[in-house]
């Protein structure tokens, strides 16, 4: 065990010489080979991280995309729903004009029935009592008078007849 605390000087020559040729064997063969895969390597992980950060970048294009999207088809449909509830609006209103135009002129043609029925009714009605008072007058008189009086007192009756139906405003 004394021999290894004590430096051999032929050893450490060895040893250096065995590290240089090992060394110089190893620059020739294998460093380049590593050194290629591993400039390969880094440039393989920069395209990834490039690739990777142009996906990213496209994907957050795609995403403020589709939310301008949402956002035109969100306010198409606002716009599509005002356009119906002012349809709808537009077509109650014009459906009570019409409904109210309807019965108004259904009210007028009552009316008009109900005044032409009235002046009908009035007119027969002066004619029954010309009729009847004549009627009851030559009933009274028993033949008595003549034809002109006659017609005379039927003109009187009617024009009595009618100042009373006359509507009083």
């Amino acid at each position: 065990m004394e021999n290894l605390l004590n430096p051999d000087i032929g050893l450490m020559v060895w040893t250096v010489v065995t590290f240089v040729a090992l060394a110089f064997v190893l620059a020739r063969l294998a460093w380049k080979p590593i050194l290629a895969a591993l400039d390969a390597r880094e440039d393989s992980l920069r395209q990834s991280a490039a690739t990777a950060d142009k996906a990213q970048k496209a994907a957050e294009a795609l995403r403020l995309s589709y939310e301008a999207q949402v956002a035109g088809v969100e306010a198409k449909t606002r716009d599509l729903l005002a356009q119906a509830e002012a349809q709808a609006r537009s077509l109650k209103e014009d459906l009570a004009r019409t409904a109210h135009a309807q019965a108004q002129r259904i009210l007028d043609d009552a009316r008009a029935k109900w005044a032409d029925e009235e002046r009908r009714l009035l007119q027969d009605l002066r004619t029954e009592v010309a009729k009847m008072s004549l009627l009851a007058t030559e009933k009274m008189l028993r033949r008595g008078l003549d034809k002109p009086f006659q017609d005379r007192l039927m003109q009187e009756a009617m024009g009595d007849f009618d100042k009373w139906a006359a509507p009083k405003p």
